[in-house]
């Protein structure tokens, strides 16, 4: 092999290695973007799940809870079954229409749009009872 033969193999050598340091420098950056994304994607995921659940009433062992619920004009209020047995939410002055009976784990959503104190209960175990305070959507709470 002559001397430039030896050049042309040394340069086609650097050329691989500069080439197999690029493909593992771009693999390594693919992967920590990767995971700063996913890292980002799941920060969003909990941040909604964290947001619908100011939301929601949990019915289990015969009681609502939050007992009292806040939230701004416009928001739907969602109420979950978790018992065994059915439960029914009715307003005390019938603001808002009545639900079927929940099984386990239905739900029944409503939507508040007026500010306002809403008081309601199970209709089928009328000891249960909660509220809904909505508040207008600037922040101020004026009585219904």
């Amino acid at each position: 092999m002559d001397s430039k033969q030896n050049v042309v193999a040394a340069c086609n050598a650097f050329l691989v290695h500069k080439s197999e340091v690029l493909i593992a420098t771009t693999f390594a950056t693919a992967a920590l973007l990767g995971a700063v994304v996913g890292s980002v994607l799941a920060a969003g995921v909990l941040f909604v799940h964290a947001a619908d659940s100011s939301n929601t009433v949990s019915i289990d062992n015969f009681i609502f809870t939050p007992k009292a619920l806040t939230v701004k004009a416009g928001t739907s209020v969602t109420w979950t079954n978790h018992d065994d047995i059915p439960h029914g939410i009715a307003s005390s002055d019938n603001t808002f229409k009545r639900s079927a009976a929940l099984d386990t784990d239905d739900s029944y959503s409503f939507t508040f749009t007026a500010p306002g104190t809403y008081q309601y209960f199970c209709y089928i175990h009328s000891f249960m009872v909660g509220t809904i305070i909505v508040e207008a959507a600037t922040g101020s709470n004026a009585t219904r």
